[in-house]
């Protein structure tokens, strides 16, 4: 079973290259991030033409999360607290008739924070806030459990291109890595870092100054998984081909491969 996470910065732009990325690598769940699209305007068709079923929240011109998958969805919730005035930024679903009995699958597109000390930081740590709680209540009820997204967070210094240059800039700062590991403490596993120790891989890269080109990047999306999902999983990579796409998004797909 392949599950991959990608931030595609506009399903409206880049509906066909999710579509043949589904088609051309198999993926049995795609987990999407800034759909930037109301759920009136989601292409429910396009991805049902081709074998899969959705589940998706979304709003005009930012945020908006996804999942696409062969399995049928149940959904669990599109909120952090209840309330449906919250941006949206999370899904909690589960897949039903797999291998991996009611796997859960929690799909997050964490705030960027702007600037460390600004009041779009402060949003992004009250919304870490709220996802740790949610976390606590939801992680004893299934030891299948997937946590993945674009998480806005490098958690260590191999995970940028320049530890020293980005030292106490967004998406490094010490609160924000101690959140992740707070995440971590739960009892959820960095899938990818768990897996490649010392292997220094990106999958971000801003559009200027030519960062792509130059690796410049950051690696912010993120599959954390269960101790049970870690255990019986094969591999796990980032592919950089999408971001050599006309018009690409700046994130670029993650995968992993449960055995």
């Amino acid at each position: 079973m392949l599950i991959t996470t990608w931030n595609v910065n506009s399903l409206n732009i880049r509906l066909n290259q999710v579509l043949e990325y589904l088609s051309t690598h198999k993926i049995d769940i795609l987990c999407l991030q800034e759909t930037k699209m109301t759920n009136d305007k989601f292409p429910t068709t396009a991805f049902q033409e081709i074998g899969y079923n959705c589940i998706y929240d979304g709003e005009k011109t930012y945020n908006g999360v996804a999942v696409i998958s062969k399995e049928k969805l149940i959904l669990n919730s599109s909120s952090l607290t209840g309330s449906s005035s919250e941006s949206k930024r999370f899904l909690d679903v589960t897949l039903v008739n797999n291998k991996y009995k009611n796997l859960n699958v929690l799909n997050v597109y964490i705030p960027n924070g702007s600037e460390i000390g600004s009041d779009k930081y402060n949003y992004k740590m009250e919304w870490l806030e709220k996802l740790l709680n949610y976390l606590k209540k939801s992680l004893t009820k299934n030891e299948n459990t997937i946590l993945l997204g674009d998480f806005n967070i490098a958690p260590e210094d191999i995970d940028v291109y320049d530890p020293i240059k980005t030292t106490g800039t967004i998406m490094t700062s010490n609160d924000e890595r101690a959140m992740f590991q707070e995440i971590l403490n739960l009892g959820l596993i960095d899938i990818f870092r768990k897996s490649h120790k010392l292997k220094q891989e990106f999958s971000w890269w801003d559009y200027r100054n030519f960062s792509f080109k130059r690796n410049y990047g950051y690696r912010i999306d993120l599959i954390l998984g269960s101790k049970n999902i870690f255990d019986n999983h094969a591999s796990i990579y980032i592919d950089p081909e999408p971001r050599k796409n006309d018009r690409p998004s700046d994130h670029t797909p993650v995968t992993l491969e449960l055995a």
